[in-house]
């Protein structure tokens, strides 16, 4: 019957595919969503698109057949190619939204409904699907009056922690469950470690994992719904749906608790159809009022604002201690971040150019930063949980993080400085915070990473140290075995002066650079073209200008100038500042 036709990839990056797949969709009422493959159904002689569909991550999204092959089971046959590309990719399990008029056409092929609303329908086929998850959470279920939270906890905050205090007090058994997608600023394992370490001393609750049968606005795709009030409302049905067929079986729970929610819309739908909802499925729902301070709820949303203003102490102070270390060790990826994105930057890697570098762009680098978060986070933990830290213990954990920065990069040297002095800086913030040092805290971190940089063998095969050698300058070991005196005495007080100025970054870069011996740039082009360096860049600070910025951008590009180690030290610089506490 098919022979006419073929089932081709239709890359959606071209302009003319994009376009084709748009208006053939449309001519179904549906609208194109985020794909990672879309296969189309083309007629051989006239490439006229007949049927589409397509997936991202493990949902098949976009079914649509021309009207001239309904019935003839081309819709089987594209899904079936789906279904195939997906296994090849990893994806046992397949999962779908569609109308609950496609019900026949997904139930022929094996698919069971996971749950519904008057708009939409969930389905899933293959392996560990909702019975296995509904198996562990068996797996934990305790007799008693049962009750559950569900949160994202991006991040775990005190308003959380009161949420489940108070939830707790209410019932024999308490259950949270994180979400598990990651499209949150902190990654799932993050945020489930950071609910399960604050919820360590409540006797009567377990925090569970989540799965992927929590459906949220994120990963419902609407794309089949016309109007977007009604898609909101769909997605909310699901997952109570869901929650209360499947979910709240397997922990025996009979109460759900939320927090009221004085800002979001949506959450106060979601709350409002939650209330109207559960009462007929055996399930109460109880409201918390939210925790305040200064009259203003406690949230994630808050402290993630904070964080991105550079507020640390700000936003720690909604937290509980044991989400700190996250906080921090989020601070030093995003500085991190704001030292690639600072555009034009002189010889180096930025969202413009590749600077002096041949090996290395942009993507790569940010990559490269996402290899080293978690490595990060375990340098953060291991900081403020262990007041007397092992070198030894430190050194492997930072060779893990090298090794996986090579593996992301396809053995690109992208961050190894940067994790030097990042990773020390880390362990050692989250070491000087966890002895509950509050004034004086630059000072404190300074002598501590002084003194755990002591400890640590120099490298006799590196550059640097051949450089330090023969140069008598200072290598990255001996800045960090000084405490970083420059840091503190000059780079990081010229940029909390300049710091609500238009470019400040910018200027406080060439003043490391003017003062710093890069031994980056000693390395690539001597020790006397080094000196140069700095002198251009002294002078570029006392005649700032755009344009002067771009010149000597180009320059270095052109004589192989890239000054590394001041982006390092810049990167160190941003972390440092978010530690100062705001004025009132």
């Amino acid at each position: 019957m098919f022979n006419n036709y073929d089932i081709v990839e239709m890359p959606l990056s071209l302009k003319r595919n994009r376009t084709m797949v748009e208006e053939f969709l449309a001519k179904s009422d549906l609208r194109l969503d985020d794909m990672d493959y879309y296969a189309a159904v083309v007629d051989r002689e006239s490439y006229k698109m007949l049927a589409g569909g397509g997936f991202k991550d493990d949902i098949i999204k976009c079914i649509a057949v021309d009207d001239s092959l309904r019935g003839t089971g081309m819709s089987q046959q594209l899904i079936s190619h789906l279904i195939s590309q997906m296994a090849s990719l990893g994806h046992n399990n397949v999962k779908v939204f569609t109308k609950p008029g496609n019900a026949d056409i997904f139930h022929s092929m094996g698919f069971k409904t996971i749950g519904e609303s008057g708009k939409a329908l969930f389905l899933e086929n293959g392996l560990d699907g909702i019975s296995s998850y509904v198996k562990y959470l068996n797996f934990l279920k305790k007799s008693g009056k049962n009750g559950l939270i569900v949160m994202n906890a991006n991040p775990f905050t005190l308003g959380h922690q009161y949420l489940v205090e108070q939830a707790a007090k209410q019932v024999d058994n308490l259950y949270v469950i994180v979400v598990k997608e990651d499209k949150s600023a902190f990654t799932s394992s993050e945020r489930y470690s950071m609910v399960k370490d604050g919820c360590r001393h409540f006797n009567n609750v377990t925090v569970c994992q989540g799965s992927s049968y929590s459906i949220s606005a994120a990963t419902f795709p609407s794309y089949f719904i016309k109007k977007l009030d009604d898609a909101a409302t769909a997605q909310i049905e699901l997952d109570l749906d869901v929650m209360a067929r499947h979910i709240a079986p397997a922990l025996d729970v009979t109460v759900r608790f939320v927090g009221t929610e004085p800002t979001d819309e949506l959450t106060r739908q979601y709350n409002k159809v939650m209330k109207e909802m559960l009462p007929s499925r055996g399930i109460d729902v109880v409201e918390i009022p939210r925790k305040e301070q200064d009259d203003v709820a406690i949230s994630g949303s808050v402290v993630r604002q904070l964080l991105c203003k550079g507020e640390l102490p700000e936003a720690a102070a909604l937290v509980p201690p044991t989400t700190l270390p996250y906080l921090v060790a989020w601070t030093a990826c995003d500085t991190l971040e704001q030292e690639l994105n600072l555009t034009p930057k002189p010889g180096l890697v930025d969202n413009h150019d590749n600077g002096a570098h041949l090996d290395m762009d942009y993507n790569i680098m940010h990559q490269s930063i996402g290899a080293l978060r978690p490595f990060f986070v375990r340098l953060a933990l291991m900081g403020f949980n262990n007041l007397s830290l092992n070198p030894k213990e430190l050194q492997q954990t930072g060779i893990e993080a090298e090794n996986a920065m090579l593996e992301t990069t396809g053995g690109i040297n992208t961050h190894r400085g940067a994790l030097f002095s990042m990773g020390l800086a880390v362990v050692t913030a989250c070491n000087v915070l966890g002895l509950g040092v509050g004034q004086d805290f630059v000072d404190h971190w300074s002598a501590t990473v002084a003194g755990m940089a002591s400890l640590m063998p120099g490298g006799n095969n590196t550059h640097g140290a051949s450089i330090r050698k023969q140069h008598r300058v200072t290598s990255a070991l001996d800045l960090a075995r000084n405490g970083y005196a420059p840091l503190l005495s000059s780079w990081l007080p010229f940029y909390c002066d300049h710091k609500e100025e238009d470019m400040a970054k910018h200027k406080t870069l060439l003043l490391i650079m003017s003062e710093l011996d890069d031994t980056n740039v000693i390395h690539r082009v001597g020790y006397e073209k080094a000196q140069q360096v700095k002198r251009d860049a002294r002078h570029l600070l006392e005649n700032f200008s755009i344009d002067g910025l771009e010149q000597m951008n180009r320059r270095f590009i052109d004589e192989n100038i890239s000054p590394g180690g001041a982006a390092d030290m810049l990167s160190l610089t941003l972390f440092l500042s978010t530690f100062f506490k705001k004025e009132q």
